[in-house]
């Protein structure tokens, strides 16, 4: 069968940066034995990210236990997680000078914490080495409430959970998950006093009245900060793109977002959870209760 090929608009079409160090992340990256969700999930941005020297590190391994139809992380059995992981994080957020460090993982369903441990030691890992602001990204841990006050209670920055797409596509999408698990999450994590932050692609067959509400669920769930990003397809297995959003769209939800109460709000083609978190951490303006971190 031919393939045929998906042509981008001209708004999806960006430059390679000029100068880079995206040598010395990929190498750093391989000495430490580090995961990068760049990596995993293919993520566009990579090329200017570690050309700025940052990166997403992505712990508990590069295989997943769940199957989104959107990502391009394995998937599959995982290994157990490694003892050693957090202090090899905190050494690369300390060599790349990193004033702003985002952590992730895969979804770990076979851990009987999720891997909240593992979450709480990487984030006390760099704090002992870096001033670094800590940002992280976790799963939804089933809804686990002690594993999620678990990593609460490690104070990161910003606790970041996304919830990906509309409720409408969860079983087409992420048939594993769960939308008001995940708004449930953020409330859990709002209430501790933690800037809550997380984001969702667009261009998947999600109408504009399911954005806003959505956006609306979000800010009631005490979330803070949102991402929204145009779906780009990872692999030919994963689901096919439905729409190019185009640039005027995603200022339209900025604003919506914005008066909605949201502080802050990146939206756009390449917009991604992590993709210039530390600009975005930046627009809020004030020191976190987490962690006083230069911004």
């Amino acid at each position: 069968m031919m393939c045929v090929r998906t042509e981008f608009p001209a708004w999806l079409k960006k430059r390679l940066p000029a100068e880079s160090r995206s040598g010395e992340v990929r190498e750093l990256l391989a000495d430490l034995h580090l995961n990068t969700v760049c990596q995993s999930a293919r993520c566009p941005n990579l090329p200017e990210c570690f050309g700025k020297g940052t990166a997403t590190f992505m712990i508990l391994g590069d295989v997943c236990t769940r199957r989104c139809r959107f990502c391009a992380v394995k998937q599959g059995e995982p290994l157990p997680p490694d003892p050693d992981e957090p202090g090899r994080v905190a050494a690369a957020a300390a060599k790349l000078r990193l004033r702003h460090c985002v952590v992730t993982s895969v979804t770990r369903d076979d851990l009987p914490d999720g891997g909240a441990e593992q979450f709480a030691r990487v984030v006390s890992a760099i704090r002992e080495v870096s001033k670094a602001a800590v940002e992280v990204l976790t799963p939804d841990f089933r809804g686990d409430r002690e594993a999620v006050l678990r990593v609460a209670a490690a104070r990161p920055d910003i606790y970041n959970h996304n919830v990906e797409t509309v409720e409408r596509l969860y079983p087409e999408v992420r048939p594993e998950a769960d939308l008001q698990r995940s708004l449930e999450l953020l409330a859990l994590v709002a209430s501790t006093g933690l800037v809550t932050k997380s984001g969702f692609m667009v261009g998947l067959g999600e109408t504009r009245e399911e954005v806003t509400e959505l956006l609306q669920k979000l800010r009631s769930a005490g979330c803070t900060i949102v991402t929204i990003g145009q779906y780009l397809r990872p692999s030919p297995g994963r689901k096919p793109i439905v729409r190019f959003v185009p640039p005027e769209e995603f200022d339209e939800y900025r604003l919506e977002g914005l008066r909605m109460g949201f502080r802050a709000v990146a939206s756009g083609p390449f917009v991604r959870s992590s993709y210039n978190a530390a600009e975005v951490f930046a627009t809020l303006g004030t020191t976190q209760v987490g962690h006083v971190a230069e911004v």
